[in-house]
């Protein structure tokens, strides 16, 4: 699923209005080369970063750990990165508006994440509106 994070620690970690993510299975994430560092903000979530150019590439969320956030970014092909929902709007740029299909003023509780998914599949992949 790719979304949009509008948290103030993702502005801060990124440099950005907000951070663009795409969640994989967490079982089928295999990092093939080198040896990220963990850095970033304090706190539940597990924050990766290249140990040669600091960039932030992915993340593991602690409340949701079937889930791997790599930043989308950080893909060899991102024209298929749109994000279909957007997180944490409470905290967002008054001057952003994403074309999403979903929003969240914070992040979606737990019993959100199954029709998530199920609505993801079903997305022809371009922007709402």
């Amino acid at each position: 699923m790719t979304a949009a994070c509008h948290c103030r620690g993702c502005q801060r970690m990124s440099g950005s209005a907000f951070s663009l993510t795409v969640m994989v299975p967490a079982e089928g994430f295999t990092i093939t080369k080198g040896e990220p560092v963990i850095g970033g903000l304090k706190g539940d979530n597990k924050h990766y970063f290249c140990p040669s150019c600091l960039s932030w590439v992915f993340t593991r969320p602690m409340l949701l750990a079937s889930v791997v956030n790599i930043r989308s970014t950080m893909l060899d092909e991102t024209g298929d990165t749109a994000p279909f929902m957007e997180t944490c709007t409470g905290e967002k740029l008054s001057f952003i508006d994403l074309p999403v299909h979903r929003s969240y003023e914070v992040f979606p509780e737990a019993e959100d994440i199954g029709p998530l998914i199920e609505a993801f599949s079903q997305w022809d992949g371009k922007p709402a509106g």
